[in-house]
């Protein structure tokens, strides 16, 4: 992996200088990982005039299960606790002659940014903005990989918990099963916090769990996601609590149903971010469901779980190929529940097969 992280910090470095800056310093976390791979989450990354450095506010140690950061990076650990990576690569840069470096402002706070300036006063700070998240976007075979193996974990943990005895337990409860089941199975951790919504609560984005118990002819909505080696999925499924659906939640399904697939079905190289989400959108608006609806159908996913691309209706650019996203419309009924369907997918051109469905978990209408 080294030489993946030493093309990937050329392709900043090139960014950097373009805007004229000999230097640059990552704080984002994720930023940190995907240019240089695991390191502790206070750690900083600088690019500089005459080498890269990571910049650690304590010894890395052992770290046999999250993995070390690339070996051909110097590492520059703080002399005592209490002092900021950042501000010391500030400093190392300003002595190593460099007069310019780009920071992601983004992500500095004021107070940080002002320590910044305050330990080197002759070093011009310019900001990189997005730079790294752009370069994030479109992911290698590996990534993928990595992706593919978290979709397997999350699936398995889904599948496990449909097999159990659902009726009379709690949200809350089974949230905390499901994320356990994830562990199990080999996940880092939960991809975010776990979302299991029965009844009135069902089709509710981000619902958090509460101590409602599963009831006879409940909705059921699941949204879970596993993280492995940093890298985050997501699927979110909706079922029936008992042995025959009433008519009113076919109808909602289906409906549903046909906004993912509509949306999905619209993901290829060269489609507009704005075109996927009117896919789904315009399924729910015919059907009346216009009000209330998520204001986006899908995003991102990598080593955040919220990345660019934003599929929604003012969002302006076009989708790559290897580029994962999800797609996840819905409907939530006020005072009766509603139905959400998600899956994490790849961009692939239609010569490759289409997306790449990640998370197979089955869409039919299940009855528990």
């Amino acid at each position: 992996m080294s030489e993946v992280y030493a093309a990937r910090r050329a392709r900043l470095r090139e960014r950097a200088q373009a805007g004229g800056s000999q230097s640059a310093l990552v704080t984002s976390p994720a930023n940190v990982r995907y240019l240089a791979g695991p390191a502790p989450q206070d750690t900083v990354l600088l690019l500089g005039k005459r080498e890269d450095m990571l910049v650690c506010a304590s010894p890395l140690g052992e770290r046999p299960a999250e993995g070390r950061p690339d070996e051909t990076l110097r590492i520059h650990t703080l002399p005592g606790p209490g002092g900021d990576p950042a501000v010391a690569a500030a400093d190392l840069a300003s002595a190593t002659g460099a007069e310019s470096m780009a920071v992601e402002e983004h992500h500095l706070t004021v107070t940080r940014h002002r320590a910044l300036r305050s330990v080197a006063p002759t070093l011009r700070l310019t900001d990189i903005g997005g730079a790294v998240e752009q370069l994030r976007v479109i992911k290698d075979e590996e990534e993928i990989s990595c992706l593919r193996i978290a979709a397997e974990i999350a699936d398995q943990a889904l599948g496990e918990l449909l097999e159990s005895i659902l009726v009379g337990r709690t949200e809350r409860h089974l949230a905390l099963e499901l994320e356990r089941r994830l562990v199990d199975h080999g996940a880092d951790g939960p991809a975010f916090a776990t979302s299991v919504a029965t009844g009135p609560h069902s089709g509710r984005r981000g619902h958090r769990p509460t101590d409602r118990r599963v009831e006879e002819g409940d909705f059921l909505s699941v949204c879970l996601g596993a993280t492995y080696r940093g890298y985050r999925c997501e699927i979110g499924r909706t079922f029936v609590i008992g042995t025959s659906p009433a008519d009113w939640q076919i109808e909602l399904y289906d409906l549903v149903f046909a906004a993912q697939r509509a949306a999905r079905e619209s993901l290829s190289p060269g489609a507009a971010y704005r075109d996927v989400d009117r896919a789904a959108r315009q399924v729910l608006d015919s059907a009346g469901y216009s009000e209330g609806l998520a204001p986006l159908t899908g995003h991102g996913v990598g080593l955040e779980i919220d990345e660019d691309p934003q599929l929604a209706p003012a969002a302006m650019g076009k989708l790559d190929a290897c580029v994962p996203v999800t797609v996840e419309p819905g409907v939530h009924l006020p005072g009766r529940g509603g139905v959400r369907i998600d899956d994490t997918l790849v961009v692939r051109p239609e010569a490759d097969g289409g997306p790449e469905l990640l998370t197979i978990t089955t869409k039919e209408l299940l009855a528990l």
